[in-house]
């Protein structure tokens, strides 16, 4: 019984990481429904782009699912967790990880201003700027592409886990604030929920936690929830105990 478990645990994390990896191998194809400066063009011409509707989609699902699309669709999640086999330290998480809540702010405010003066959206495209709905088909396409492709090498190098999340990711906030409302509300939501009783403090979690969280602390201080956690349940399934568990209830 108890190998089963470990082979559905680990059959999980196989899935993940394939649906994850793969959705990076799409990015070329997709990236125009992800990408803040098509929306903001699009958002200037009145038009409700594909990409716009992404954004609102990732928030409404924060409300119910947490950060659930960073572990298991995010393509730039993806590449980070590629660059795992490269560098692989703990991303430190500190004031720095606010940088990224500046970077959604102008990009909001950016946003909001061309709606404003474009008079507001009065039509949608949702394959706003693609060919056909594919990414790489318009001229310039691939400069907008090779741009945060970039940024997202350069921060998992130098930062260590996921640095483009904790430090850049203008997405992850849209996440962190649709989690927060669910907080203040505290309607039934997937979650993580720790018996800290059977924790033997081996570490398993936080050294396999592709955020770089110290989920040994946080079960032995009954804190489950954190910002920058995104539920890919990599800690559930390598605790030796079943000391961690998805929950959709509240206590």
């Amino acid at each position: 019984m108890r190998d089963n478990r470990l082979d559905q645990r680990s059959f999980r994390q196989r899935i993940r990481k394939a649906l994850i990896i793969f959705s990076f191998i799409l990015l070329p194809i997709t990236f125009a429904y992800i990408s803040c400066p098509i929306i903001t063009e699009g958002a200037s011409e009145g038009i409700i782009t594909g990409g716009l509707m992404v954004f609102f989609f990732i928030f409404i699902s924060s409300l119910v699912v947490g950060r659930f699309w960073c572990g298991y669709i995010c393509p730039a999640g993806g590449l980070q967790e590629i660059y795992f086999q490269v560098q692989n330290k703990r991303v430190r998480i500190g004031r720095l990880n606010r940088f990224k809540y500046l970077i959604f702010l102008a990009i909001f405010v950016s946003i909001v201003y061309a709606i404003y003066s474009a008079g507001g959206l009065t039509t949608i495209d949702l394959l706003y700027h693609t060919d056909q709905g594919v990414s790489i088909g318009p001229q310039g396409a691939y400069t907008i592409f090779y741009g945060p492709i970039f940024f997202i090498t350069i921060f998992a190098l130098l930062a260590g886990k996921r640095g483009f999340c904790h430090y850049f990711c203008p997405i992850a906030v849209i996440m962190i604030i649709g989690r927060k409302i669910r907080n203040l509300f505290q309607w039934p939501a997937l979650h993580l929920s720790a018996d800290a009783s059977g924790c033997t403090d081996c570490n398993r979690c936080s050294n396999i936690c592709p955020m770089g969280l110290d989920v040994n602390s946080m079960v032995r201080q009954g804190t489950m929830e954190h910002p920058e956690c995104i539920l890919c349940a990599a800690c559930i399934d390598t605790c030796p105990k079943n000391v961690i568990r998805y929950a959709w209830m509240k206590k």
